[in-house]
């Protein structure tokens, strides 16, 4: 029996030396490991051994396949190489070769903005602070001195998900929270997207703004057109010229219109600015008392002022951008032209 396994152990070496390719080793493993295979011819027949005589008669078999699985193993690893080596070299990549075009991409009109005005106020001193997206109602309005059955709620078309959920139709809720937050001095702007039901060539239920706030001792209006000036000037140009009109917000008292002169026609009047020579931009104003008492700020000790851009309107303004829509659908063709 030992002679016979020996023999088989020869034969299957030299085998393995002369196979040329997988196909061959295939037939090679079904020849002497397979089911039918030599080895295991012989493991069927050990019924014919002496019982005394089987545990080294199988110690043997096991010796024999295990050298056999092992020539085995080291020529299919030899044949897996060479295949792998013929992969690559089929995959190949010249790095000399001239690489495709590749279209630069640009910011978006809105970022572009963004970053500018960001930029600016952080320059003045103030603090990035951000909000959620969903807010409730008393953030939104109460904290601001809008009441429900308000009045002016008629002027925001407002995304309510239950009575008291909504979505944010301005950054000031942003304010609120940073007021029961933060003790005086604060000094602060929240840029972020907002929701309106509002949608035409000016409008979009979706669009962004950047509101500020100032609380301090001793700040006046005066302080805040000062601020509101430079920083306009910064944007469109020392020539600009800053117009500010009496308005109302509940939250302020009292509040402002912003007009610069047009960038476009620098005042002389044209299509952009519909012959006036200015554009109406931001609101602003000083921060109503009972606003500042909500929050937990002593109105007698402290004063503040706020102020509000629609960023998407600074950059139409700036870009000469005509029409907003054209600001959210992602036209190629349009985003071209803002590199």
């Amino acid at each position: 029996m030992q002679e016979k396994l020996n023999d088989i152990l020869q034969r299957a070496l030299e085998e393995l030396i002369k196979i040329q390719n997988k196909d061959e080793l295939g037939e090679f493993k079904v020849k002497f490991l397979g089911k039918q295979g030599e080895l295991t011819s012989i493991l069927r027949g050990m019924r014919e051994v002496a019982p005394e005589d089987r545990p080294k008669v199988g110690a043997l078999v096991n010796e024999v396949r295990e050298k056999i699985e092992s020539a085995y193993s080291a020529k299919e690893e030899e044949y897996n190489k060479i295949e792998l080596e013929k992969e690559l070299a089929k995959s190949a990549i010249d790095i000399t070769e001239p690489g495709k075009f590749h279209e630069k991409g640009a910011l978006h009109p809105t970022t572009r903005m963004f970053n500018k005005l960001i930029d600016i106020c952080v320059a003045m001193g103030f603090k990035v602070v951000e909000g959620p997206e969903i807010e409730t109602d008393y953030y939104n309005f109460e904290g601001l001195n809008i009441p429900k059955n308000h009045p002016s709620r008629d002027m925001q078309d407002t995304f309510f998900i239950t009575d008291n959920i909504l979505l944010r139709s301005q950054t000031s809720s942003v304010q609120v929270r940073s007021m029961e937050n933060m003790k005086p001095p604060i000094k602060i702007i929240s840029p972020g997207r907002v929701y309106r039901n509002d949608s035409d060539g000016t409008h979009s239920p979706v669009f962004h703004q950047l509101e500020g706030l100032v609380i301090d001792e001793n700040v006046s209006m005066a302080d805040l057109k000062a601020m509101l000036t430079s920083m306009m000037k910064k944007i469109f140009g020392e020539s600009t010229k800053i117009r500010f009109r009496p308005s109302f917000f509940p939250f302020t008292e009292p509040s402002v219109e912003v007009d610069v002169s047009c960038p476009t026609c620098h005042g002389e009047g044209c299509k952009v600015c519909k012959g006036t020579g200015f554009l109406e931009l931001l609101g602003a104003g000083v921060v109503n008392p009972k606003v500042l008492e909500m929050s937990g700020i002593d109105s007698k000790k402290y004063r503040g002022f706020a102020f509000g851009f629609g960023v998407d309107r600074f950059a139409m303004v700036y870009d000469g951008i005509t029409d907003l829509r054209n600001m959210f659908k992602n036209d190629i063709r349009f985003l071209k032209q803002m590199k």
